[in-house]
């Protein structure tokens, strides 16, 4: 920062050297306009009135050709237009497309592409024919026959089978670059209906149709291009650019103020020291109108104008150059005295030289510039100053420095402000558990848990900072906090540790109302030992006692503790299978609650119980797969062992396996059972139908459906809501209704045909209708 001050003030003193100060400039300014000026305005002259005429004969010139150019251009147009309208209406783009198989239907497949290639090789100007189809599948042809993949390209179709006209013209998507587009004309198929499901793309070949608007150019230069009425730019050279060319930008501006004013269709304008005959025109498309422009560059003609006008203002230049130069030598002299001052000023020695206001108003403005920069940078720094040293915690304990020397460490360490020298370090890790208590008491959901842990870290913060002069706190996001304590060596601090354990619980519980366990790791006097302490720490943790309160994990006792034989409550897993297959839901869950229970009893570590809800797990997915369900699907392909590892607490594990495995599973079960329950009663009252006239029972009906008397009974009056006979009966009794009142058949010739004895079909139909077979045929011809 002051090396680029110096540097600066350098310049400013190189620019004084020279004798350049506000009057000398002002003197010297003046003379160089009395001895140059003439020659310009001479230049100036010849080339305003000679160039002008010319101008003016070639903005004629270019307006006449224009005109009979246009007008082919319009009708290859207008061709393209016709011969798509008429494909349009041909019998193969008629509506069994809609429902036609395109895999399957080849030489439908076959008839399209052939007839697509036939409408591209017709019109000259096309690119490419594109057929869209809306069927069972969307459909795609260019013109061969594809399927379209990605969303976004059917997403463009569907939309332009919906906006728009029948007919229109379009700008769509060329390719890979987002800034290219491609000038199309859009027929929805079939021709003259009001619910297309398809759509006819010609996708004009820019190449092509830009030779063809350069014959609107005869001076084969400058620019040409086609707009739509409101200036958005169809068709240019820069198609492919980001942005329009200024040219192209002026040009189209100019064309617009000239059209809604109702003048001319050809002007002159001026632009970057150009002059251009402008000519523009309309060309009436299906649904729109288009704009083309062409402007040619006069410059051609007016060259040799032009170049007497340059020599003359050269030559004027010259003798500018040679009178300033002169000026400069005179000068020199007369202001030797205030040169030798300006440098003395602005020298490093120098004081401020107040006479010259503008020049130290420039060095004042500069400085202050210098100050203000310097002190945005250094306030920044010591914002980020803390994210940084925080990144370089988390990437340190995550081992994801290890290709760093303990030299490269060292000096980090230093750049944030540890001490190195002589120090060691001890590491802390702190979990928090009971979540779930604070979700059933309100205070917090089981999302806060990113909330949770930045509160924990903070009263973290505030105790260490209160015990030891140098340690940071480590925020793991996942209701885990890391502790990082750098002491003297050899200062046996190990005891305070226990204390700090001891004060975090204590603080955490009153605040938080939450369980903690405090894992105390052992000492290094290496900082790429620190991953590996963490590491060991994070073990340490897994060594809690489940289902505990608050628990304090000494690593090297944790190390020496024999652990205890872990039982694993293999008979409540074999029940709780069976009660998922059998769709009892709340034994199942009773179940659970039993089998957490056994697993989690007689002070069991954290590492078993996780163990054994994994095992748990895949048992539980093993036994869906032998039952023929897929767990991928069912869970929709979510990661239930990363899932579990996360849980840390009995009541979330419980309520996880329960509405994440078991309600899920039972549900699908359930859903495919009665799917095929409602298949079998189906077939069982087609069976009646067709039978009804025989002697049939439940168990010839059963056996018909492949399934046994006792399920189909249970599933008949699960579905009809009537049992077998009920059924049975009551459309025996309505069959010989219709018999009754439509034929003179004899009683016993209808009871025999309904599948009963006239005795007992008298009793049945009596007790259904209330009155005999004859009554009721009596009963119905009297109206």
């Amino acid at each position: 920062m002051p090396g680029t001050m110096k540097q600066r003030l350098r310049q400013v003193g190189a620019f004084f050297y020279g004798g350049k100060g506000k009057f000398y400039r002002k003197s010297l300014i003046l003379i160089l306009i009395v001895t140059g000026i003439p020659g310009l305005i001479m230049g100036g002259l010849i080339y305003w009135f000679s160039a002008g005429r010319i101008e003016a004969e070639m903005v004629r010139l270019h307006e006449n050709q224009i005109e009979r150019r246009a007008a082919d251009v319009n009708d290859e147009f207008a061709r393209l237009e016709l011969s798509l309208s008429h494909w349009a209406f041909d019998p193969k783009f008629d509506h069994s497309l809609k429902e036609a198989d395109f895999l399957k239907q080849f030489q439908k497949t076959k008839e399209i592409t052939l007839t697509l290639g036939i409408m591209q090789g017709s019109a000259p100007i096309t690119k490419r024919m594109e057929f869209f189809v809306e069927g069972k599948a969307p459909v795609f042809f260019n013109p061969e026959f594809n399927i379209l993949m990605q969303d976004k390209d059917i997403e463009l179709y569907r939309q332009l089978l919906t906006d728009g006209p029948l007919v229109h013209w379009t700008t769509l998507p060329s390719g890979a670059s987002s800034y290219t587009n491609d000038l199309a004309l859009i027929h929805k198929m079939p021709g003259g209906t009001s619910q297309p499901f398809g759509v006819i793309v010609a996708r004009l070949d820019r190449d092509k149709v830009f030779s063809l608007l350069k014959t609107l150019n005869p001076l084969d230069e400058g620019e040409v291009f086609l707009m739509r009425e409101d200036g958005s730019v169809l068709l240019s050279t820069d198609s492919g650019q980001a942005s329009p060319s200024p040219l192209m930008e002026q040009l189209r501006t100019a064309v617009l103020e000239a059209k809604s004013a109702g003048g001319r269709t050809s002007f002159a304008m001026d632009w970057d020291n150009s002059s251009y005959s402008v000519s523009f025109g309309e060309f009436d498309r299906v649904g729109t109108k288009w704009i083309y422009v062409s402007a040619a560059p006069l410059s051609i003609i007016t060259s040799p104008v032009v170049f007497v006008s340059k020599v003359i203002v050269i030559v004027s230049l010259v003798v500018l150059a040679l009178a300033a130069v002169l000026a400069w030598i005179a000068s020199r002299r007369i202001y030797s005295p205030l040169e030798r001052l300006v440098r003395l000023l602005a020298g490093e020695q120098g004081e401020p030289y107040r006479g010259l206001e503008d020049e130290f108003k420039l060095i004042e403005r500069q400085w202050q510039h210098l100050n203000r920069e310097s002190l945005t940078l250094q306030t920044k720094l010591e914002a980020q100053l803390p994210q940084v040293k925080e990144g370089f915690l988390m990437q340190l304990v995550h081992g994801y420095l290890a290709s760093y020397t303990e030299d490269d460490l060292t000096e980090r360490m230093k750049q944030f402000g540890w001490q190195t020298e002589g120090r060691q370090y001890f590491v802390m890790l702190v979990q928090l558990t009971g979540m779930t208590m604070l979700d059933r008491a309100g205070r917090f959901s089981l999302e806060d848990e990113g909330l949770v842990t930045f509160a924990a870290a903070n009263i973290i913060e505030e105790l260490a900072r209160e015990r030891f002069a140098e340690c940071d706190v480590i925020n793991f996001h996942d209701l885990t906090v890391g502790l990082l304590i750098s002491t003297e060596k050899e200062s046996g601090r190990r005891d305070e540790l226990f204390e700090m354990g001891d004060a975090i619980i204590q603080a955490v519980d009153l605040i938080l109302k939450m369980q903690v366990t405090v894992s105390v790791g052992s000492s290094t006097e290496s900082i790429k030992q620190i991953p590996f302490l963490f590491g060991e720490a994070r073990l340490a943790l897994s060594l809690r006692s489940f289902g505990e309160g608050h628990q304090m994990i000494d690593l090297e006792a944790a190390a020496q503790e024999e652990r205890a034989i872990f039982q694993y409550p293999f008979a409540l897993e074999r029940e709780l299978i069976q009660a998922m297959r059998m769709g009892n839901q709340e034994e199942a869950e009773r179940l659970l609650d039993e089998f957490l229970g056994a697993l989690t009893s007689d002070g069991s570590k954290e590492l078993d119980v996780q163990q054994g809800v994994f095992n748990l797990l895949g048992s539980l997915e093993h036994a869906m797969m032998q039952s023929g369900v897929n767990p991928n699907q069912l869970f929709k392909g979510a990661n239930r062992f990363e899932q579990l590892a996360q849980m840390r607490e009995t009541e979330r594990i419980r309520d996880w396996f329960a509405s994440k495995v078991i309600s899920p599973y039972i549900q699908e079960t359930a859903r495919a059972s009665g799917s095929q329950i409602k298949r079998t009663i189906e077939r069982a009252m087609q069976y009646i139908q067709d039978n009804y006239h025989r002697d049939i029972s439940l168990d010839d009906c059963a056996e018909h459906c492949g399934t046994n008397a006792f399920v189909l009974s249970r599933s008949f009056k699960q579905v009809t809501g009537k049992n077998f006979i009920d059924y049975l009966t009551e459309l025996r009794v309505e069959k010989a209704k219709e018999l009754l009142r439509d034929s003179e058949r004899k009683i016993n010739e209808i009871a025999e045909q309904v599948g009963y004895q006239h005795s007992y079909f008298n009793r049945i139909f009596k007790k259904y209708e209330g009155v005999t077979p004859s009554r009721y045929r009596e009963m119905v011809r009297q109206g």
